[in-house]
């Protein structure tokens, strides 16, 4: 598989070390200075690409993505704080004949973390002995407060127990990857769930995996298609 990495921060390092290690090729390496709002991204830059790996910020996101649609490219992007443009940016990606796969978070274990939560959401459901309240904590320099994630795992919940405020709160400190809890607190006993991720490189090798899924698909997919076993 030929790579493009749209974003030379840590997380583009990343994927592209794991892409390499599965054997795969980076072909080409897009940052944000000679990109200024997609305005970098061309099929010459993308020097023959199968997947370009879109990891940079929720202000370049949009452009990003909306250009790359627009070339039917294959698009895997772990950005997040951009969702809001998804509606505008789907159509995009099915007339330019590309594809697109969007998560903000690529953990395997995450996603068990969401089924288990979606379980605990509907069986505690109308338990009002219960609060209930969700954590996060990242690094100091994540952009976004709360995380993509963090409201991924709300709206699960959501969906299980739209009664419940389900309110999120944010910590921003030191280099923590990642770290989501949920807690139902009563008055005599506690059920928390928490996911940890100990270094970035867990959500490259997701990345990777989703990258090497999505090749020959047309089409919007999350992770949890590659997941699922969807066979769109």
């Amino acid at each position: 598989m030929r790579v493009a990495i749209v974003g030379h921060g840590k997380m583009g390092g990343a994927v592209a070390r794991e892409a390499r290690r599965r054997g795969h090729e980076v072909v080409a390496t897009i940052d944000l200075a000679e990109n200024p709002s997609g305005g970098g991204l061309a099929l010459e830059a993308l020097s023959g690409a199968d997947v370009a790996f879109e990891f940079t910020t929720p202000s370049a996101a949009p452009g990003n993505l909306t250009r790359l649609a627009e070339l039917g490219a294959t698009v895997v992007t772990g950005t997040t704080g951009w969702r809001e443009e998804l509606p505008r940016i789907a159509p995009l990606v099915e007339r330019g004949g590309g594809a697109l796969l969007h998560a903000a978070n690529f953990s395997l274990g995450m996603m068990a973390m969401r089924h288990a939560i979606r379980s605990l959401g509907r069986l505690l459901r109308d338990r009002p002995e219960f609060d209930a309240a969700l954590h996060e904590a990242h690094h100091n320099k994540k952009l976004d407060a709360p995380s993509g994630t963090a409201l991924l795992l709300q709206s699960d919940l959501r969906s299980e127990d739209p009664t419940r405020a389900w309110p999120i709160t944010s910590e921003r400190v030191g280099w923590v990857p990642g770290t989501h809890r949920l807690t139902f607190d009563a008055e005599f006993e506690t059920v928390t769930v928490t996911h940890t991720a100990r270094d970035r490189a867990v959500f490259a090798v997701g990345a990777v995996v989703a990258g090497e899924w999505l090749l020959g698909r047309r089409g919007v997919f999350t992770f949890d298609d590659v997941l699922t076993g969807d066979e769109r």
